[in-house]
């Protein structure tokens, strides 16, 4: 595979490993997340699969998903 770098067209990462672990019945419209070989994490829109690809380091998934659970995105759902 040739370089993984933020933004790259996410049909380069292929096809497989891909899971929607943010579906929730919007219509097909879902969060997409495939865990690198590397522990890094890309996620890409489902509606767009060959679009770009944003890759998070294992660190800032889990800051991200602990400040989540925590309350602290809170406000973009109000």
């Amino acid at each position: 595979m040739s370089r993984i770098y933020n933004g790259m067209p996410a049909k380069d990462l292929g096809t497989e490993g891909w899971s929607k672990p943010w579906s929730g019945g919007n219509g097909g419209s879902c969060l997409e997340a495939m865990k690198l070989s590397d522990g890094r994490v890309a996620l890409r829109q489902s509606t767009d699969p060959d679009g770009p690809a944003l890759i998070y380091t294992h660190h800032e998934i889990e800051t991200f998903i602990q400040g989540a659970k925590s309350g602290d995105a809170d406000f973009l759902l109000a």
